[in-house]
């Protein structure tokens, strides 16, 4: 399809269930914010965007404006999604669309908007135009969704991230922010919501993949004084921010999600469980929550009804297993967070004894969409028992960096290869860990499996929040089941012995195979024994520990012992690291014929472990030697051999 006639397509076009893949991604902007004739300039200021030179970036456009004295507004928006373009600035023009601009730091301030308000397009520096309904596109110049990052998104809970400006409710309500939210307390019943929630097949984007509406039912109709409805927003698995980024770039939504599906169980008092390391995602919510009590959205009465709701903000310590349903309230309450035995379930006994309901942002802010549009709308995405988009994250070994939103059943070879870019450097593919520490690996060979709940759970992996860490041929994946191994032991709240002890008896193995054996020592044997025992161990963990996150603890090991036990026993029996990573395992000698005897290995050497005298070969001794590698860094004669 051309330019030409995709802008054409999209012009004629709104928003449909049978949308275009572009449309799809990104609806037309409305005429209200086309016809803006006042020149304006968007900065990506999330966390990314901050943490790649955004503020700087900032400070240069609002020096130029000053300088130039130009009538322009400048506005901090969350992150699109494409983190490692950052810091990305988006300028409108008037009467033209607005256009995307990545890796804009402060140095090339200047000469871009020079360039844009000539006219002129660098086009090095274009992410895409947006399509618009009314004015002429940029000529020459790709959509958005023509790059390939964002080409088969379809963004539901990332629509307005980077678009909208996060801290302005009026931007939010013109965009039609809210509506769903007046349509369910003015023409619904809290059960028709419920049930429409159920029907459209949203199930919890937190991990568990529970039907959300059925849940919810479950709250309902439990008969009490006073119900709770809690956001999860705590986010705890390594590689995981959707959360944060959806709260920074669209606070607004999650508010609307929040009223909607606190409406729906009759619950008057909400919470957001947020980690204090999020200071950005707290000040916008805490700022959208504020406005939102001012325009009527929150408090007593709402909009004229007899309906209530407070939003109370409260901030987690980082504790992984907070992320457990009841050790989160727990921790609401004050108290230390642990899981306690089910049931009684959260639903009918949960926060002070009354029944409350926890979801995620993600799972919260598909509410609105699929109150606006429908159930049967949101159902035709996805899969027979996934439905829907769902957003991740992603990380690692990839060209590009950051969070995408696809329908459920889309491939993963599709987002690594196609979105993603493919493995950093060109190098091999190996594996992806999805589904955080609880979650597993997905190799080579099952590529091309749909992202949905039951086929991940077939090869070892699960959805978990979303989180995907991609590792290329350079990744030793003992390595990475003793690094989530070592995360899950050190987060283990210790309440029960089989998670408190067992994850700590299989971190032992796992360090004792990442090492040389001491000599004289029986260590060795301890070694072999360890790798036979390490998947009994972990089914005896999976069966008796108290909650889900203790249960599926020993996964990271099962998923990599499933599908890369050649490298365990390389480093059990052959003493070898495939992938030159585990440090312990590298043997180091000295070349005698290129040594110089400059003694500046000895000298380095923080065990004594290099003898030899001034101008003649030196040697290593072994039994000393504790594989730190500095000789290895130091020599200038390249003497130094890894092994």
């Amino acid at each position: 399809m051309s330019t030409t006639n995709s802008y054409n397509k999209l012009a004629a076009q709104s928003f449909s269930l049978d949308k275009t893949l572009e449309q799809a991604a990104w609806p037309l902007q409305t005429s209200a914010f086309e016809k803006e004739d006042q020149t304006t300039f968007y900065v990506g200021a999330g966390t990314c965007g901050l943490g790649a030179g955004a503020e700087h970036t900032y400070r240069a456009i609002e020096n130029y404006i000053q300088q130039h004295g130009l009538n322009a507004k400048l506005i901090k928006v969350g992150c699109i999604g494409l983190c490692s373009s950052e810091p990305i600035v988006d300028i409108k023009l008037p009467g033209k669309p607005r256009i995307s601009f990545e890796k804009i730091t402060n140095e090339k301030v200047d000469e871009l908007l020079d360039q844009v308000l000539a006219g002129q397009i660098d086009h090095e520096k274009v992410l895409g135009q947006f399509p618009s309904g009314l004015l002429n596109p940029w000529p020459n110049t790709p959509f958005v969704f023509q790059n390939s990052f964002f080409g088969k998104q379809q963004r539901i809970v990332l629509e307005q991230c980077g678009i909208i400006d996060p801290c302005s409710i009026t931007d939010f309500v013109e965009r039609g922010g809210f509506e769903s939210f007046k349509k369910v307390i003015t023409t619904l019943t809290p059960f028709d919501v419920c049930d429409l929630i159920e029907k459209s097949g949203l199930r919890g984007r937190g991990g568990g993949g529970f039907l959300t509406g059925k849940k919810w039912k479950f709250a309902l109709q439990t008969a009490a004084s006073q119900k709770y409805f809690i956001c999860n927003a705590d986010e705890g698995d390594p590689g995981a921010f959707m959360d944060r980024a959806v709260i920074e770039g669209d606070p607004f939504k999650l508010v609307e999600g929040l009223a909607i599906a606190a409406y729906a169980i009759g619950a008057t008092k909400a919470y957001v469980y947020i980690r204090a390391e999020y200071p950005l995602a707290i000040e916008r919510l805490i700022a959208a929550i504020e406005m939102s009590k001012k325009h009527g959205f929150l408090g007593e009465n709402i909009l004229g009804t007899d309906v209530q709701l407070d939003i109370i903000i409260k901030k987690g310590a980082g504790a992984f297993v907070c992320g457990e349903e009841t050790a989160l309230i727990h921790s609401i309450e004050g108290k230390r967070g642990m899981p306690r035995p089910r049931p009684p379930y959260p639903a009918v006994s949960g926060l002070n004894g009354k029944p409350t309901v926890i979801n995620n942002v993600e799972t919260l802010a598909n509410l609105p969409w699929i109150i606006k549009w429908g159930a049967g709308a949101f159902s035709e995405m996805g899969t027979a028992q996934s439905k829907g988009t769902k957003v991740f994250a992603l990380s690692g070994k990839v060209t590009k960096t950051g969070l995408i939103e696809v329908a459920m059943g889309t491939s993963i070879r599709d987002i690594i290869f196609e979105m993603a870019g493919g493995i950093l450097d060109q190098k091999k593919f190996k594996a992806v860990q999805m589904g955080g520490p609880s979650g597993g690996c997905v190799t080579t060979e099952n590529l091309d499996i749909p992202v949905d709940y039951e086929s991940l759970l077939q090869v070892g992996a699960m959805m978990g929040s979303g989180g995907m860490v991609v590792m290329d041929e350079n990744t030793c994946m003992v390595d990475v089941a003793k690094f989530f191994m070592d995360f899950i032991q050190r987060e283990s709240c210790g309440k029960c012995i089989p998670c408190r002890e067992g994850t700590r008896r299989m971190l032992d193995i796992l360090e004792l195979i990442t090492k040389r054996p001491e000599p004289n020592t029986n260590e060795a044997l301890i070694r072999h024994r360890g790798m036979m025992e390490l998947e009994r161990l972990a089914k005896v963990i999976q069966d008796t520990s108290l909650c889900g996150l203790g249960q599926s603890a020993p996964n990271p090991v099962l998923s990599t012992l499933r599908w890369f036990k050649d490298e365990y026993e390389s480093h059990v029996y052959e003493r070898v690291c495939q992938a030159g990573v585990c440090q312990s395992l590298k043997i180091y000698k000295i070349d005698t014929q290129a040594c110089t005897g400059c003694t500046l290995c000895a000298k380095k050497c923080p065990t004594g472990a290099i003898i030899g005298t001034k101008k003649s070969p030196h040697f290593i001794v072994d039994n000393k030697c504790i594989a730190c590698g500095a000789c290895f860094e130091v020599c200038k004669f390249d003497s130094v051999l890894v092994l």
